[in-house]
């Protein structure tokens, strides 16, 4: 399974490999990282149809937000699942993400264990 984490600050790729090294290392997942919504568009482009199962987007980036990314994403992209991190887990962010077709919704810093839980469940493990 291909799983997108999409992230301005580029540290995130590192923690991301920390945390899923495991499974990466089973052959269960497979990382890819994008350090904008654009990036992550053409990524998901560049193959047809495209191979990502699973998008872990932050919501404040520069240019394109993860909710714009989300909107992209459903409206081309509708079977890949969307899940929206925030640094502010307030209702408003919360409630448009939820509202807009996002699977989950993470504040920072993330809950590792909830997150590999969710993909657990959707590796049918």
């Amino acid at each position: 399974m291909k799983f997108l984490v999409v992230d301005d600050e580029r540290d995130v790729e590192m923690l991301f490999r920390q945390k899923f090294r495991k499974e990466v290392r089973q052959g269960l997942l497979e990382l890819e990282f994008a350090f904008s919504g654009n990036e992550a568009l053409e990524l998901l482009k560049s193959k047809q149809p495209p191979d990502v199962v699973y998008i872990f987007s932050d919501i404040n980036m520069p240019g394109m937000t993860g909710f714009d990314l989300l909107e992209e994403v459903k409206e081309h992209f509708p079977q890949i699942k969307v899940s929206m991190i925030s640094a502010y887990g307030d209702n408003d962010n919360y409630e448009r993400a939820i509202n807009s077709g996002a699977k989950e919704f993470f504040t920072k810093p993330i809950d590792f264990d909830s997150l590999k839980e969710e993909l657990h469940q959707m590796l049918g493990n």
